[in-house]
């Protein structure tokens, strides 16, 4: 059946196969009147960061995980953009579907919104907004996905974590609460826009209450999971950099962010470097096997919080 609030527009590309088991959603929805009047006559998602359009930096992210199937949610008026921009997804040798989100009922709802397109699978989840430039990324992600049981969050300091849903801990690292956008934050340690979860989580997003602000809240489905024992948060070391480029400000941060990058030799990985990255396509000639921000240290155990218990 199709999601509560349209019908899933299918597309296809054959191809070797990717992470098993999981599914891609990629949420461009939304209003975006922190950007008005940028986003007066397009999605925020589409708007330019350095080289390339916002919404690619996710996308990237999700396809270096290996999740070759991936809905793009957006919202009225907007659908026919992103498909111009991202076609079928055969060019990359993956499988994008598109979906509309009728009215932005908040980042829990697009599970109920994909439901068809989730079926029995796993979800990766990534806001459309997020830029991530972290060494060995894909490698946690895989990592993250293959012991993946319930919640699985990604967290990383801020300097004003009052903007963000945000994790509380306990002295021994545990994790304890999750908060959205508190006025008076626990910690500094913001819960990022990419989040790993078990099928059930579609079923608990129908169960979810509004929040006050009418929406479907995703900490309210974190907390869910996390009231099971089954909430985990991967803490980013400081090699990480994370923006929520939602804002004016962010916007032309992450984009100069980029260009920087780009100079010192460590460019963001585009969708194409994903894909053969991952083996959706085969090696570009002459390719010297490094991955832009993929490349560097790998990522630590003892970076890895879980609920409920302290790691070994």
């Amino acid at each position: 059946m199709p999601g509560r609030n349209g019908t899933v527009h299918r597309s296809g590309a054959a191809g070797r196969s990717g992470t098993p088991g999981i599914r891609g959603i990629l949420l461009a929805g939304g209003s975006g009147t922190r950007l008005h009047p940028l986003t007066a006559v397009t999605s925020k998602h589409l708007l330019p960061v350095y080289d390339r359009p916002l919404v690619h930096y996710p996308l990237a992210v999700l396809m270096a995980a290996g999740v070759r199937e991936i809905l793009v949610v957006s919202g009225p008026g907007h659908l026919a953009a992103y498909r111009s921009l991202l076609g079928d997804g055969s060019r990359l040798g993956v499988r994008l579907e598109y979906v509309v989100q009728t009215a932005p009922r908040g980042l829990a709802d697009a599970l109920l919104v994909a439901a068809d397109f989730i079926g029995d699978q796993r979800v990766a989840l990534a806001l459309g907004d997020n830029v991530f430039h972290a060494p060995d990324l894909a490698a946690l992600v895989r990592r993250e996905i293959a012991r993946l049981d319930g919640c699985t969050l990604f967290g990383s300091r801020v300097p004003d974590p009052h903007r963000y849903g945000v994790a509380a801990l306990a002295p021994d690292g545990r994790l304890l609460d999750l908060e959205e956008k508190p006025a008076v934050p626990r910690s500094d340690l913001a819960v990022t826009g990419l989040y790993l979860y078990g099928n059930e989580a579609v079923r608990y997003a129908a169960g979810l209450t509004p929040s006050a602000r009418g929406e479907l809240e995703i900490t309210d489905l974190n907390r869910r999971f996390l009231a099971e024992g089954r909430a985990r948060l991967v803490r980013m070391g400081p090699g990480v950099t994370w923006m929520d480029a939602g804002t004016p400000d962010s916007l032309l941060d992450a984009g100069i962010f980029a260009r920087q990058a780009h100079r010192r030799g460590v460019p963001f990985p585009t969708p194409e470097e994903a894909a053969r990255f991952s083996g959706f396509l085969p090696p570009a000639v002459g390719a010297s096997g490094k991955d832009g921000s993929w490349t560097g240290q790998p990522v630590r155990d003892d970076e890895v919080l879980a609920a409920g218990q302290a790691l070994p």
